[in-house]
């Protein structure tokens, strides 16, 4: 993968750290994006760059499009192409339906669902001139079932994979495959924030048909799959990584 490109949102920490030094490990040059902790983002460039692939760090608030624009240029600045792009960054806030605000609604909304779409036009423009690109998303069983105090997040994550459909579509006579990965419980810095983590982990423990909890490297292991050739069939789909977990009542 010598001289191609990966553009990792939200890699300072936690899976998307650990997709992005994967995909340095795979030969990829590597956009560090991060919205808040420039020290972790420069943590993740050196060990990106200790493994002998270039690190370009941008700070950049996905759920801004102006943002988006400005972290694009950098890299046309710096690498002058795309190859990849892994939605990942996320954020949101945990209340019950009727205790969410409009600025908790348009928070979530934005940087879930809304920087994929602006992200993956800019992504598609710089994947087009290099012959085509793959571009996964990283989205939750909330999309699907009800998590407590998960409304907001988990109705941007279906907007999220309404949108892979759309995109899969629209993008595939570019030469560009879009597809997301959900994963269930992972113990990140994420998990952190659920009011519910021990219940949700011990859950996990105790419920999963597989025998274990998730763990980051099931979620990664199946979006570099997504971005292989072998994946080449694959298209506007979401790929559950759970398991089992989502088959039970």
């Amino acid at each position: 993968m010598s001289g191609k490109v990966a553009v990792v949102t939200g890699s300072s920490r936690g899976i998307g750290k650990a997709i992005a030094l994967r995909l340095a490990q795979e030969g990829y040059d590597i956009v560090v994006n991060y919205a808040r902790s420039k020290t972790a983002a420069e943590e993740t460039a050196r060990a990106i760059e200790a493994l002998g692939r270039k690190a370009l760090v941008v700070k950049a608030n996905v759920g801004d499009v102006e943002k988006i624009r400005a972290m694009f240029a950098q890299i046309d600045e710096t690498f002058g192409r795309v190859d990849v792009l892994v939605n990942n960054a996320a954020s949101g806030v945990l209340r019950p339906a009727l205790e969410l605000e409009e600025t908790h609604w348009n928070w979530t909304m934005n940087i879930n669902s809304k920087a994929l779409l602006f992200c993956a036009q800019e992504a598609a423009k710089r994947m087009e001139q290099v012959g085509g690109g793959k571009i996964v998303s990283i989205s939750s069983l909330g999309s699907i079932r009800y998590l407590e105090n998960y409304t907001a997040v988990g109705v941007s994550k279906a907007a999220l994979e309404a949108l892979t459909r759309y995109l899969a579509v629209e993008l595939a006579p570019k030469n560009i495959a879009v597809n997301a990965v959900s994963g269930g419980a992972v113990d990140t810095d994420a998990l952190k924030h659920f009011p519910n983590r021990e219940e949700l982990l011990a859950d996990a423990a105790a419920n999963t048909p597989a025998g274990r909890p998730v763990k980051p490297d099931d979620i990664v292991n199946a979006v570099l799959f997504l971005l292989s050739d072998a994946a080449e069939m694959i298209r506007g789909q979401t790929i559950i990584v759970d398991g089992g977990r989502s088959l039970l009542l």
